[in-house]
């Protein structure tokens, strides 16, 4: 992402940060806002939480606030933020029990299938509301990027991400996604440039090796084949179709369920899952349609026979490759709702549904 001045004028930028160095929290305002969204989703790719994110953000700009007045211009303003995010963030993945493991996100209702794979550990991995990402100034990749915006926070990328060691993952990030030069992050992370070179191939080989390869990408957001994919799949899920929604699966597609370390790969194994467990007996949801990391999702409420209201049951995105779903993922906290501007229960059904 290329370096955008809070006012477009090099010696406004320069009054504002004469102002914020006497003090003036309006003049410190003006001069960080325009990268409060971006040093946000870049704490969301390295900590996988939007919530843990916005933390580190506040902590960000309250660093940046107190030490404005020792910032020397060696690097631009830019860099210097997230220099201070960076290192907040490695400080936070290195403090113990920063993030609570609540056993309530194990429980389940019913017996769970076998899996086809069971992790070691949970993935706290959490959906990022597009909207947000929309805010962001400027969303155009440094000339070293690798990854396209949409890319970086896709589902698939940040669940590779988490697996790799912090100082790796934020080496990656800085350098494929955002574009710094070895040297910037060399004095980001205060360490030599060969060290930076060498963690960025190790965190390359281990994302290659997690990624799947040679996929068909998906089609692009809001496009017709979107919606038509996104459309079928919607009525089958509501109607209970399992088979439907089998069909509409590639042969290596995933079911995922976040924090729950429990996966589910290949048609029949998703079939089963469905059949047994999320749409068993009469049990029926309404979809509202909203999208996260740049993919289709779902609120997904629950239907009550005794009761016209629906009440909230997580958040559903879908990965879509081709005209296909490679993968599905389920996330059960209702508390990311509010952030994608979606209720906690539902009276009645929406607009157009019968």
């Amino acid at each position: 992402m290329r370096e955008i001045p809070p006012t477009g004028v090099p010696d406004a930028v320069a009054e504002l940060l004469e102002a914020a160095r006497s003090g003036d929290g309006e003049a410190f305002r003006r001069l960080i806002e325009p990268y409060r969204r971006e040093l946000q989703v870049h704490c969301y790719r390295i900590l996988g939480s939007v919530q843990d994110a916005e933390d580190l953000l506040q902590e960000t700009l309250l660093a940046a606030w107190r030490g404005i007045g020792d910032y020397q211009e060696r690097a631009s303003l830019r860099t210097w933020l997230y220099r201070i995010a960076t290192n907040r963030c490695l400080n936070a993945l290195r403090a113990a029990g920063r993030r609570p493991r609540d056993p309530a996100a194990y429980r389940t209702e019913v017996p769970m299938p076998e899996p086809s794979r069971r992790r070691e550990e949970p993935s706290w991995l959490e959906p990022y509301p597009d909207v947000l990402l929309g805010e962001i100034a400027d969303q155009l990749p440094g000339p070293e990027a690798r990854y396209e915006v949409r890319e970086s926070v896709s589902l698939a990328f940040l669940a590779a991400l988490q697996q790799l060691p912090p100082r790796q993952r934020a080496v990656l990030v800085l350098r494929d996604v955002l574009g710094f030069r070895a040297a910037e992050v060399a004095g980001m992370l205060d360490t030599s440039e060969n060290a930076v070179t060498m963690a960025l191939k190790r965190a390359r080989a281990a994302l290659a090796r997690d990624l799947p390869g040679g996929r068909e990408s998906g089609p692009l957001p809001d496009s017709p084949q979107e919606r038509r994919i996104v459309d079928e799949f919607s009525r089958a899920l509501q109607a209970g179709d399992v088979a439907a929604i089998v069909a509409m699966l590639t042969d290596d597609a995933w079911l995922t369920m976040p924090p729950m370390p429990l996966e589910y790969q290949g048609p029949d194994a998703i079939g089963h899952f469905l059949s047994t467990v999320a749409v068993r007996g009469c049990r029926r949801y309404v979809l509202v349609p909203t999208r996260a990391n740049g993919q289709p999702a779902f609120g997904c409420y629950l239907r009550d026979p005794r009761t016209p209201v629906l009440h909230a049951y997580g958040l559903l995105v879908l990965t879509l490759a081709g005209d296909r779903i490679s993968a599905l993922t389920r996330f059960h906290d209702n508390s990311f709702l509010p952030m994608f501007g979606l209720p906690r229960s539902l009276r009645g059904l929406p607009s157009g549904e019968r």
